[in-house]
C-alpha cells in the first residue's frame, strides 16, 4: 500500500475535478485525483455528451421524415436502435480516453477507487472495502458530483422504471412512456423518445413544465411539445408505480381531480438529483451538509482547513460548466492568485437540448420584477427571421429583459433551433456588464439566427427594424 504526499488531492474526476486538477498542475502543484468509476464523471459518461449524441440522432431522424419539406425524398425511414446506442456510448468512451490523456499529459496521478477522508487531510483510497493507498495533502477538493434522486414510492428497477442511466441505453423504444419530472433531464428524454416514436406523457408537480425557465418560454414550450403529440400533466404527482406483465401502472394525482391510473410500457424518473456525500467521512471532519449538498463559501472552501468542494455536490445549478469554473476558482484561491472574482451564478447560462432547444441566462421577467426592477422586455419571433425560414425551423422566440432605468441586461431567454449556441452571446454581454447601447451598436451578420438577438434588444426599446 502506497503512502504519498501531494499539494492537492481531488476526489472525483468529473468536469469539476479533472479541470481543477489540470489547473493546479499548471500552477506547479503536485496533484493526485481519486476516481471510483469513470474519468469525466456523469456528464461525459452518462449525461451531457452521450445524451446529446442520442438527441442528434433523434433530430436527424425527425428531419429525414420531413424530407419532402426540403424537396427531397426518403422512403421507409427507420432506425437501428442498437447502432444508435452504440454511437452514443462510443462517443462517451472516446472522450473518457481524452480526459485520461489530458491528466497524464499534465502529470496528474490518478488513483482508481473510492475515497475516505481522515484527520490531517489524509485520503484513503478504497477498493472492495480495503485501503490500497493512503494519500496526504495540504488541500483536498471534494468533487464527487450527484446522482439521480429517488423517492420511497418512486424507485427505479433498472428495467421498466428507469433513471437517466438506464434510459440512455434502451433495448427498445416503449410504445407508451411516462416521464416523471419536466426539468432539463426529463424534457430531453421526453423529446428523444417522442421523436423516436414513443407516445410520451410528462407529469410535473409544479404548475408548468421547465419551471426554472421564464414563464413565457415554458408556456410556449408546452404548446410546441403538445403540438408534437406529447401529453403534459402539470400540478400533478405520481403517487404509485406498480409493475406487472402488461407494463407499469401509474397512479396520477392531479390537483382538483380524481386520481387516474394509466398503464405505460416504461417510466423514466427525472425528479432531481442529490449530492454524493455518503461514505466520505465528512461528518468526522466537521464538513457541513445541508439537504444532501456540501456547504461552501464563494471560493469553494468548506470552513474546515484545507477542505474544499465544487460542482454538483455543492448544489444547484447542477451544470458541468459551473463545476469546471468552480474548480478553477478554488484552485486559484488556494494558490493565492491575485485579482480573483467569485462565481456569479447570474451569469451562468443554462441549456436544454430538447426539440425545440431552450436556453437562458440571468433573471426571468418575473424574477426581475420581484427583485424591484422596472423592466423593458424585448421579443423577436423565429418566424420573422430569414435564416430560420430557410432552415425550415420557424417556431421559436428570443426574449430579453432589461432594467428600464439603467439599460442593464438582466436576462435573456430563448426557445427554438440552435439557441443553445446563441445564448453565449448574451452570457458574454452580462459578464461585461453591457447595456442596451453596446448591444444596439453591435453588428450581427446576415443572414443568421443571431440577428434575432439584436432585434430582441431593439424591440425592448421600441427600435426593431424587422417587425
Amino acid at each position: 500500500m502506497s503512502n504519498k504526499t501531494y499539494d492537492l488531492i481531488i476526489i472525483g474526476g468529473g468536469p469539476g475535478g479533472y479541470v481543477a486538477a489540470i489547473r493546479a498542475a499548471q500552477l506547479k502543484m503536485k496533484v493526485a485525483l481519486v476516481e471510483r468509476e469513470h474519468l469525466g464523471g456523469i456528464c461525459l459518461n452518462w449525461g451531457c455528451i452521450p445524451t446529446k449524441a442520442l438527441l442528434r440522432t433523434a433530430e436527424v431522424y425527425h428531419l429525414m421524415r420531413r424530407a419532402g419539406d426540403f424537396g427531397l425524398s426518403a422512403e421507409r425511414v427507420t432506425y437501428d436502435l442498437k447502432a444508435v446506442v452504440k454511437r452514443s456510448r462510443t462517443i462517451a468512451q472516446q472522450l473518457n480516453q481524452g480526459v485520461k490523456h489530458l491528466l497524464k499529459k499534465n502529470r496528474v496521478e490518478v488513483f482508481d477507487g473510492a475515497a475516505q477522508l481522515s484527520d490531517g487531510n489524509q485520503v484513503a483510497v478504497m477498493e472492495k472495502g480495503k485501503a490500497v493507498a493512503t494519500l496526504a495533502a495540504r488541500n483536498v477538493i471534494i468533487a464527487t458530483g450527484a446522482r439521480a434522486r429517488e423517492l420511497e414510492h418512486l424507485k427505479a428497477d433498472g428495467n421498466k422504471i428507469r433513471t437517466y442511466k438506464e434510459a440512455m441505453v434502451p433495448k427498445e423504444i416503449p410504445g407508451r412512456l411516462l416521464v416523471i419530472g419536466s426539468g432539463a433531464i426529463g424534457m430531453e428524454f421526453a423529446s428523444f423518445y417522442s421523436d423516436m416514436g414513443s407516445e410520451v406523457t410528462v407529469v410535473e408537480m409544479l404548475d408548468r413544465i421547465l419551471p426554472v425557465e421564464d414563464r413565457e418560454i415554458s408556456e410556449l414550450a408546452a404548446k410546441m411539445f403538445t403540438k408534437q403529440g406529447m401529453t403534459l400533466i402539470t400540478s400533478a404527482s405520481v403517487s404509485e408505480l406498480k409493475t406487472g406483465q402488461d407494463g407499469v401502472t401509474a397512479t396520477i394525482e392531479k390537483e382538483g381531480s380524481k386520481s387516474d391510473s394509466q398503464i405505460f410500457d416504461g417510466v423514466i424518473l427525472a425528479i432531481g438529483i442529490t449530492g454524493n456525500v455518503e461514505g466520505l467521512g465528512l461528518e468526522a471532519q466537521g464538513v457541513k451538509v445541508e439537504k444532501g449538498h456540501i456547504v461552501t463559501d464563494q471560493w469553494g472552501a468548506t470552513g474546515q482547513a484545507g477542505l474544499w468542494a465544487i460542482g454538483d455536490v455543492t448544489g444547484p445549478p447542477w451544470l458541468a460548466h459551473k463545476a469546471s469554473h468552480e474548480g478553477v476558482i478554488a484552485v486559484e484561491s488556494m494558490a493565492g492568485e491575485k485579482g480573483l472574482q467569485p462565481l456569479d451564478k447570474g451569469n451562468i447560462p443554462g441549456c436544454t437540448y430538447c426539440r425545440p432547444q431552450i436556453a437562458s441566462v440571468g433573471l426571468t421577467e418575473g424574477a426581475a420584477v420581484e427583485a424591484g426592477h422596472q423592466v423593458k422586455i424585448g421579443r423577436f419571433p423565429f418566424m420573422a427571421n430569414g435564416k430560420a425560414i430557410a432552415l425550415g425551423d420557424t417556431e421559436g422566440l428570443i426574449k430579453t429583459v432589461f432594467d428600464a432605468k439603467t439599460g442593464e441586461l438582466l436576462g435573456a431567454h430563448m426557445i427554438g433551433a440552435e439557441v443553445t449556441e446563441l445564448i453565449q452571446g448574451y452570457a458574454i454581454a452580462k459578464t461585461l456588464e453591457t447595456t442596451e447601447a453596446e448591444l444596439m451598436k453591435t453588428i450581427f451578420p446576415h443572414p443568421t439566427l443571431s440577428e434575432m438577438m439584436h432585434e430582441s434588444v431593439l424591440d425592448a426599446f421600441g427600435r426593431t427594424l424587422h417587425l
